[in-house]
């Protein structure tokens, strides 16, 4: 990750410690940066060499005083690059002849001035996994079922972005499939990356209903019509994110008693990276397998531990390359579904979401159905209590009509 340069504050008469002043410093770069409400947002297709693939796209988000930059690529492995900025200037520079070499190096992709980078790091989708859960309990315990030869979405090949480009709904969409596809699973269908930032803050009409901010961009990945290998297989992503040194982001799971916008959904995952300002991917332990999310066709999602990724070598993302150089990454599994009950093979669909962002995630206040019915079943018995007490100091006293013997 890159490194951040911020500018400092203080007050009072006494002398601060480093310690302390270095985190007023982190603690004012981060008000500025993201106490942004409303942002301007821009979607563009970098125009690249003639001939070369139109899959570059870049969203820019200008606040006040920031600006956040997101870089979805389907070169290689679909990716994002997240990035950033404490000014409202900053732009992208691209040198498509170190891009699209065979291993691009660090300046190919850049944004500038380097010196406002406050956050910088990067997702990759490398495989599409499958396995087979007619017989679970014969494979390892830590997999949902044997698994098939996974799909490299390096080998995918992608349709161009342009024709699903959406100004109105701030979207575009990623839609591919394998290059060699001697089994024919995707003649009939497709794995999608639907992109979507925003402006400001709201959910989606539809489940998971995420709440997302101006300094975030969501992320649907759909799996429509493609034939499975197994009977009732499941499928899953591999993703790899940048490792921090020898360690990986922290992985959170984060309660709530309030399910109205996911029925009987009560979690939320998140990935933390641990710089200041930070970053963070979210989402809801759910998936479905129709395209009007319900109940009735939600699939829970596992996601595995993070692990570096130093044994085994992963597709390599030419942006990221082109961004941060050769680096080491922190990889983990999201498999989507169980043996039992509804899964991909009721319809041949599978969604998924999440949200990528800057800052602290968004947390979900109580809605307000569950704050009245709390209101409702705390008040109750404070309001019979009262009446109950009113009742005995009204009542009128009843005097005895015995006189007392001498």
């Amino acid at each position: 990750m890159r490194g951040s340069r911020e500018p400092g504050w203080g007050w009072g008469r006494c002398t601060p410690s480093p310690m302390l002043f270095v985190s007023l410093l982190l603690s004012a770069a981060a008000l500025g940066l993201l106490g942004e409400e409303t942002r301007q947002v821009s979607l563009e297709v970098i125009p690249g060499w003639p001939g070369s693939p139109k899959n570059l796209l870049h969203i820019r988000a200008v606040g006040t005083n920031s600006t956040l930059h997101s870089v979805w690529s389907s070169l290689g492995p679909p990716a994002v690059l997240l990035v950033a900025t404490n000014t409202p200037h900053s732009s992208l520079s691209v040198n498509w002849s170190i891009l699209l070499s065979p291993e691009p190096t660090e300046g190919g992709l850049m944004v500038v001035p380097k010196d406002s980078i406050q956050f910088s790091s990067a997702l990759v989708f490398t495989r599409l996994l499958e396995f087979d859960s007619t017989n679970v309990s014969k494979g390892p315990a830590e997999l949902p079922g044997k698994p098939y030869a996974p799909y490299s979405l390096a080998e995918f090949s992608w349709d161009s972005i342009n024709g699903s480009l959406d100004p109105a709904t701030l979207s575009a969409t990623f839609r591919g499939h394998p290059r060699d596809d001697p089994a024919k699973a995707f003649a009939n269908g497709s794995l999608a990356f639907r992109v979507q930032a925003f402006s400001g803050s709201g959910r989606p009409s539809q489940p998971p209903r995420l709440l997302h901010t101006a300094n975030t961009s969501q992320l649907e990945v759909a799996l429509v019509g493609v034939s499975p290998r197994g009977n009732r297989s499941l499928f899953g992503l591999e993703v790899a994110t940048l490792s921090q040194g020898l360690s990986c982001p922290s992985l959170q799971e984060q309660q709530s008693i309030d399910d109205e916008y996911a029925p009987a959904v009560f979690q939320l995952e998140q990935l933390l990276w641990g710089s200041r300002p930070s970053g963070f991917l979210q989402w809801r332990p759910v998936a479905f397998s129709q395209k009007q999310g319900s109940r009735e066709s939600a699939l829970p999602c596992q996601a595995s531990p993070l692990h570096l990724t130093l044994t085994y070598p992963l597709p390599q993302s030419p942006i990221v390359r082109a961004f941060f150089g050769p680096q080491t990454f922190c990889a983990f599994n999201l498999t989507f579904g169980a043996p039992t009950g509804p899964g991909y093979w009721d319809h041949l669909y599978l969604s998924w979401s999440m949200l990528l962002g800057v800052g602290s995630p968004p947390v979900d206040a109580l809605s307000p159905l569950v704050l009245g019915i709390m209101a409702v079943a705390l008040g109750t018995p404070g309001l019979l209590l009262l009446g109950g007490g009113l009742i005995l100091l009204l009542r009128p006293t009843r005097h005895s009509e015995y006189q007392p013997l001498n």
